[in-house]
């Protein structure tokens, strides 16, 4: 006999399943495709109406509301879109005018330049540290360092531009995949945005602390003239950078606030692997507060940006 007391259910009162309020049923669910037969837009369909699915359908819809109304879709990325090989599929994007203004971090920079101008990139870092070998590829360095000192001194464009026109005019080897270039030769801006220390060209001699400072100066000033036509629509996503490119895109968006444009009611995305905390709070949640509205994505690029990229073309072609 337990000296503890039991609360009796013998007067709870029950409803019938037909009347409760419920959130999914068999329409939602996904469809089985024929894997032989199907086409991309059968395998869209075909996934779910529920969660993350519907998420990915309703900023695929915004992407293509903003487009339509000349609206800005601005591309944040970090080094690793490159690093799993999904730079043809946003040079794809650039070039269908989808994507209206790309910004990356400084590694990005790095693994678009060694892609293009020789075919590989991302060193194996564990090996090469242990000799004080890591980052020290001279001519990456050299390419990017001595471009952005070039450009410091005889001109007034920014730190990607610069570089982009130096992998235009080296006629590099594999430029079709380079973002840079692709950027410059489609007129869409693209601006590199650098943390000096950060990076393995800064740890070389050719490395100018003031060079490469002033001109991703001048590159944040050309994103914030992106950023201020985010007005009643406009998409910003950020691709894998966890820190650099939300807290750039807040300062630049205050920026744009601050001068009086009403940037305001757009959307904004972010897909990585996990999720963090200034991509949540500086991309997804502060901008969005009061108007527009946040996504949050979690996923490997790999997987996720092929699928987002393929919906996107699926969905204007239909416009």
């Amino acid at each position: 006999m337990s000296k503890y007391k039991q609360i009796k259910l013998s007067g709870i009162k029950t409803i019938s399943i037909k009347k409760r309020r419920s959130k999914v049923s068999p329409k939602d669910f996904a469809r089985v495709v024929d894997a032989q037969k199907a086409r991309l837009s059968d395998f869209v369909d075909s996934l779910p109406h529920i969660l993350m699915a519907d998420e990915l359908r309703a900023l695929v819809l915004d992407i293509e509301r903003s487009r339509r109304r000349k609206r800005p879709v601005i591309l944040m990325m970090g080094a690793h879109v490159i690093k799993v090989g999904l730079s043809p599929l946003i040079v794809d994007l650039v070039r269908r005018g989808i994507i209206t203004h790309v910004a990356m971090n400084s590694a990005a920079a790095i693994h678009d330049v060694e892609t293009a101008m020789w075919g590989q990139t991302s060193e194996d870092v564990a090996a090469n540290i242990l000799e004080g070998k890591f980052g020290m590829s001279k001519e990456t360095g050299e390419f990017i360092n001595r471009s952005l000192v070039r450009g410091f001194a005889e001109t007034t464009e920014g730190y990607a531009e610069t570089v982009a026109k130096k992998i235009i005019a080296s006629k590099a080897p594999h430029r079709s995949v380079s973002i840079l270039a692709s950027c410059y030769e489609q007129n869409v801006p693209v601006t590199v945005h650098a943390a000096i220390g950060t990076d393995i060209i800064h740890q070389q001699p050719s490395m100018d602390g003031a060079a490469t400072g002033e001109m991703s100066f001048r590159d944040f000033k050309i994103f914030a003239n992106s950023v201020k036509d985010l007005k009643g629509g406009g998409v910003v996503l950020n691709v894998g950078s966890a820190v650099i490119l939300p807290e750039v895109f807040l300062k630049a968006l205050t920026i744009a606030r601050n001068l009086g444009y009403k940037a305001q009611g757009f959307s904004t995305a972010n897909f990585d692997m996990i999720r963090q905390y200034r991509p949540q709070v500086n991309v997804v949640e502060r901008p969005t507060q009061g108007s527009g509205r946040g996504y949050s994505f979690t996923g490997h690029h790999e997987i996720m940006i092929p699928l987002f990229a393929a919906m996107i073309k699926l969905r204007m072609s239909k416009g």
